[in-house]
């Protein structure tokens, strides 16, 4: 927070537009506008970002920590979708003189779930319908890239191929440097960390950022090293490749190894020192890892004794040595046949589409008979279940059996069962076998718990609420009753430390959005203060009409005026000059834009005509942000 509010705020002019619908792209903010717009704020780097795995909106209402950045005006959050049946990502659309830009973003989502509603074709990507071939289609997305499983992971070749570039995040590994795809005809980047999380391999690959250069339909990516992160480096030692110098049968052999590995830490500590020979910023001590693989019949040594050579030299000391050793394979006396034939008869469309009730119904279908279910269905507990997991209905199994069980229980009093345990057992199963055969009683039922679930749920969360609201009541001390006294249209100030002019807003009338007022009174004018002389509402009115009327007051990204600046910014490449207009000419634009967002057929990367610049290539001849005319604005 404290970088972005020194770098990114300032009285440069934000020289781009946004011409798509904010209300859309922000939708789930309680400022769903861009930040650059807001009056209140003054910024001259605005920053997009989508949300990743640590930081993934959990809790009642969703909260993740770029909902707090975003609040504090630091940080404009997209690409966030609370739906768990259907995605449609809008782009944020920006221009910059004729270079135009659909941003599209999809903040981090289970990557089980995710890989389903691909395969399903649940997640769409809008696009503009006009001039779809002149926008510049950039995608961001957190998930896993590389194969953690069988659906734990989201392959390049779900994304659509109109796109240009994809920017993927999650993936700690840096390769920057954009590598095409010949199926998609599109490029990713990936970045990776910017330091090192964890002593594996993939971290130890030098750091970069990227600066991105955009032109029409052309792009470049610059790499830019990292020069104030730790050092990393890592390397492997496999004592059974050097059977020259070691041999387990010698009495000496663990004071070589120690020795061994003594000389390749100080080659890894020297090389870390002549990279840091210049670079003041970068810490002293590296991180050193050196991974023993001692598989042979050797032996380790007292790492804990070792490790206190390094202690002023490495930043990592007690774990600089790692040993392993590979599992040797037994042979197994009697090897179990397994039958793969079973296995291989299920196609890959069968094993992406698997479902939680399916595995449920297999499961207990292959289960040993004293674990079987007596009184559910296979197919009941299975829908449950999946109500539990995919939409987080906690009472959905309860209720369930609830419902099952006083079902059957109404079944046996009918029947006049006597009070035998095996006639009991008998008609129970007979009962369960009924259900079983009709299906749509048994779906009926399903539907009918969980029914009673969601009823419970909001019960409680009404149950909550009102004790929210008691508690409020008892808090917020007496209200003053005004209703037999002549209350005039202007209520009287409530005495205290108040002030008559709203923090932050200087100029500005007292309709601007945001302002609020100081003092014991409350917050502006939408609460009634409690002091004296203050009047308070009717109490005639309901909570609904309260809401009404505060929501009536909401300020609308529409509504909202554009920094005016007093002179033109010259565009980058040609002589085109652009004078940015008042909000409501670009609201226009903006629900022109939005309204034509459909479902199109997508372009082959040659009709498309998206060219990546390598930096081998002429870069002189690209450059962007070369004789740019520097302006700077005059703020009313």
């Amino acid at each position: 927070m404290e970088l972005l509010r020194k770098y990114c705020m300032g009285d440069r002019p934000v020289q781009f537009e946004v011409l798509s619908d904010q209300s859309v792209n922000f939708s789930y903010s309680r400022f769903p506008w861009v930040n650059y717009q807001d009056n209140n704020l003054n910024i001259s780097i605005p920053t997009f970002s989508v949300h990743g795995n640590h930081d993934d909106p959990t809790g009642a209402d969703g909260l993740c920590a770029l909902d707090i950045l975003s609040c504090a005006g630091l940080v404009n959050h997209f690409g966030r979708s609370t739906s768990v049946e259907k995605i449609d990502i809008s782009p944020v659309l920006l221009q910059k003189g004729r270079t135009k830009i659909a941003m599209y973003g999809l903040g981090s989502i289970p990557d089980e779930r995710l890989y389903r509603m691909f395969v399903n074709k649940q997640v769409t990507m809008l696009r503009p319908r006009e001039d779809e071939a002149s926008w510049f289609n950039l995608f961001v997305i957190h998930q896993n890239r590389s194969k953690h499983g069988a659906t734990n992971y989201i392959p390049e070749q779900f994304l659509d191929d109109f796109l240009d570039l994809v920017i993927w995040g999650h993936e700690h590994e840096c390769k920057i440097a954009p590598v095409r795809n010949e199926q998609q005809l599109f490029y990713v980047s990936q970045p990776g960390s910017s330091v090192a999380t964890s002593l594996s391999p993939g971290e130890a690959v030098k750091k970069h950022v990227g600066l991105l250069r955009i032109r029409h339909k052309k792009m470049n990516m610059q790499k830019i090293p990292l020069q104030t992160i730790r050092q990393f480096f890592i390397e492997d030692l496999v004592l059974a490749d050097h059977p020259d110098l070691f041999n387990p049968d010698n009495p000496k052999v663990t004071q070589d190894i120690e020795n061994f590995c003594l000389e390749k830490l100080e080659a890894m500590l020297d090389l870390a020192e002549r990279e840091r020979l210049g670079n003041t910023r970068m810490p002293d001590k590296p991180l050193i890892r050196l991974r023993v693989d001692y598989t042979g019949g050797f032996e380790p040594f007292n790492t804990l004794r070792f490790s206190q050579k390094f202690v002023d030299r490495a930043a990592n000391p007690k774990d600089i040595i790692h040993f392993f050793r590979h599992k040797e394979q037994k042979d197994k006396k009697d090897p179990v046949a397994i039958n793969f034939g079973k296995l291989d008869s299920k196609s890959s469309s069968e094993v992406a589409t698997l479902r939680v009730e399916d595995l449920v119904k297999q499961y207990f279908q292959t289960a040993e008979k004293n674990v079987q279910l007596s009184l559910l269905t296979e197919r009941g507990m299975g829908e449950a279940v999946q109500e539990f997991v995919d939409k987080e209905e906690k009472d959905a199994i309860e209720e369930l059996v609830k419902f099952q069980l006083e079902k059957t229980q109404r079944f046996l009093k009918e029947r006049n069962i006597d009070a035998e345990e095996e006639k009991i057992d008998e008609e129970v199963r007979k009962f369960r076998q009924t259900r079983r055969e009709n299906t749509d009683v048994e779906d009926e039922e399903v539907r009918e718990a969980m029914t009673r679930a969601r009823a419970h749920r909001s019960q409680m969360e009404d149950v909550d609420m009102s004790d929210d609201d008691n508690m409020q009541r008892r808090t917020s001390g007496p209200t003053i009753d005004d209703s037999d006294e002549d209350s005039g249209p202007t209520p009287t100030p409530a005495r205290g430390r108040g002030r008559g002019r709203a923090r932050g807003g200087r100029g500005q009338s007292t309709t601007t959005r945001g302002t609020s007022r100081r003092g014991r009174g409350g917050a502006g004018s939408d609460v009634p203060s409690s002091g004296r002389g203050s009047k308070a509402p009717s109490k005639n009115m309901s909570i609904l009409d309260a809401f009404k009327s505060s929501s009536s007051r909401q300020p609308s990204s529409r509504n909202v005026p554009a920094k005016k600046y007093s002179e033109e910014i010259e565009d980058d490449d040609s002589d085109l000059e652009v004078s940015f207009t008042p909000s409501s000419v670009v609201n226009k634009r903006s629900s022109s834009a939005s309204s034509s967002f459909g479902k199109q057929s997508s372009q082959s990367l040659a009709s498309r005509g998206a060219v990546f610049l390598d930096n081998d290539d002429d870069e002189d001849e690209f450059d962007p942000f070369k004789n740019t005319a520097s302006s700077r604005r005059n703020r009313r």
